[in-house]
């Protein structure tokens, strides 16, 4: 214990003063031009402020399968020290107010609503216990698919996927060959189907905030939305049924057909609280309060405090009104979430020079790419595909469409009018490449954590990008040609 008290300590120490050395070298200039500012400047800042965030995502990536025991007993230590590793050089060259307005809002605007909803939803959920003797063959599995993807538009990726992720796995719990099941429901429920409405997935709803019509992405978004997630589901089946019967198409043990419950629904009142939380989160959107305090020049909105205490007061009621006993039946536990918050925190914090930069648009470090998207004064349409859904496959996909929606003229008339194809092209590339990697949307790492809590050996986040490269990118590059070009 007094080893891995000190080690922790040791990296704290090791991240601040190697921070400061090394925003003391290469980021000279950035101290003189701060003198006044409340925030860092993303077209002052070199893309070396983005190693902390490449280095988070290393981490993640490579420390479970190299390091695994230090990884499982530390990975909150390592997201904290990368956390610092931005936050040093930024207290060191910008000086205190600017790293604790940073900080500050990252926290206070982003990371903590992002939590809250994750554990209103995580709870809710998972007081939700499909019950009956439901079996997991290529045909109820990709039923389950699809009637998520489906979902996702209605109560969002979030919901949909809290929701279903453990039925799925329940179902299948006999079955050897799992991860496959539990990799496409990231790609389809997660993702791809909360492209439908703004209720989906945050981008599209930020669009709807921006002026965009509630049902501009149902129209322009369903055929491409349609082709990819029916050819992902005719995937899937193929693949699922060769699995199958390589299994030797098993079926669940004697045992378990003897004490198998009926089709049926336990803990419903759930669904009443799922539907509060996807009613609180779109009044919030709807019924600004304006500025109710502000905290160190971080102005907190009263809608979105309401909004929070809300979603905490329904995550009360589900615990109060859900037996415990449909919980545990349910497979219920908290370490997913502790997970998740563990390595969320470190991966918002190191991300913001990031969205910085970006967020600087032609002024910043990441310009050549900015300037790839439009031609002669003519949008280029496959690349605001491939820009916005590449950088939201690791990076926060609500701020990435915001900034390729404001590159495109951010008038949301013109662009539903003039432009519907950019603004398909942004929304689509914002929602469906978040399932490029664990990151890539919230509840990606979420549904990971579940299935592994459950037994499921998932493959690691490189193992991942390896599905996600060869099945989807080959099929992202086909909408390409077919809408974009």
């Amino acid at each position: 214990m007094i080893v891995c008290n000190s080690w922790g300590v040791l990296m704290v120490r090791f991240s601040l003063w190697g921070g400061a050395l090394y925003a003391a070298v290469f980021m000279p200039e950035a101290a003189l031009a701060s003198a006044g500012q409340q925030h860092i400047p993303g077209a002052e800042l070199s893309v070396l402020w983005a190693v902390p965030f490449a280095c988070m995502l290393l981490s993640i990536a490579v420390m479970p399968l190299v390091l695994p025991h230090l990884w499982e007993k530390h990975f909150g230590k390592i997201a904290a020290f990368w956390g610092l590793a931005f936050l040093a050089p930024c207290l060191a060259v910008y000086g205190y107010s600017v790293a604790l307005y940073e900080f500050l809002h990252i926290i206070l605007l982003d990371y903590m609503p992002f939590l809250v909803l994750l554990v209103a939803l995580f709870t809710v959920a998972g007081g939700v216990r499909l019950t009956g003797s439901l079996v997991g063959t290529p045909l109820v599995n990709t039923g389950l698919l699809a009637v998520g993807t489906l979902l996702a538009s209605c109560m969002g990726t979030t919901g949909a996927a809290m929701l279903l992720i453990r039925p799925l796995l329940r179902a299948n719990a006999h079955r050897r060959y799992r991860a496959h099941s539990v990799i496409f429901f990231i790609f389809l429920v997660a993702n791809i189907g909360g492209s439908l409405t703004p209720l989906g997935d945050p981008p599209l709803f930020l669009g709807f905030l921006k002026g965009v019509d509630f049902f501009w992405t149902t129209t322009n978004l369903l055929a491409k939305t349609s082709l990819l997630a029916a050819t992902l589901l005719a995937i899937f089946f193929v693949l699922d049924s060769a699995l199958f019967k390589k299994e030797g198409s098993p079926r669940p043990t004697a045992q378990l057909v003897e004490t198998a419950e009926k089709l049926g629904l336990e803990g419903w009142v759930n669904l009443l609280f799922l539907l509060g939380i996807v009613i609180a989160v779109l009044l919030s959107g709807l019924y600004p309060l304006g500025e109710l305090v502000t905290i160190s020049g971080v102005a907190v909105e009263g809608q979105n405090l309401l909004r929070d205490v809300a979603l905490l007061c329904i995550t009360g009621l589900s615990l109060r009104f859900t037996s415990r006993r449909c919980r545990e039946l349910n497979g219920f536990s908290w370490a997913p979430m502790e997970e998740v918050a563990k390595l969320f925190l470190g991966i918002f914090l190191s991300m913001i020079p990031a969205i910085a930069i970006l967020r600087a648009g032609t002024e910043g470090a990441l310009a050549p790419l900015i300037c790839l998207v439009s031609h002669d004064g003519q949008p280029v349409n496959s690349m605001y595909f491939w820009l916005a859904g590449i950088l939201s496959s690791f990076l926060d996909n609500a701020p990435t469409y915001l900034v390729f929606f404001n590159t495109a003229g951010g008038d949301a008339q013109r662009l539903m009018h003039e432009m519907p194809a950019t603004l398909a092209a942004i929304s689509a590339g914002a929602v469906f490449m978040g399932a490029n990697s664990y990151i890539g949307n919230a509840p990606n790492f979420m549904v990971r954590s579940i299935a592994e809590s459950d037994g499921v050996r998932m493959p690691s986040f490189f193992g991942y990008m390896v599905w996600s490269v060869g099945i989807l990118v080959p099929l992202f590059a086909l909408l390409t040609w077919l809408f974009f070009v």
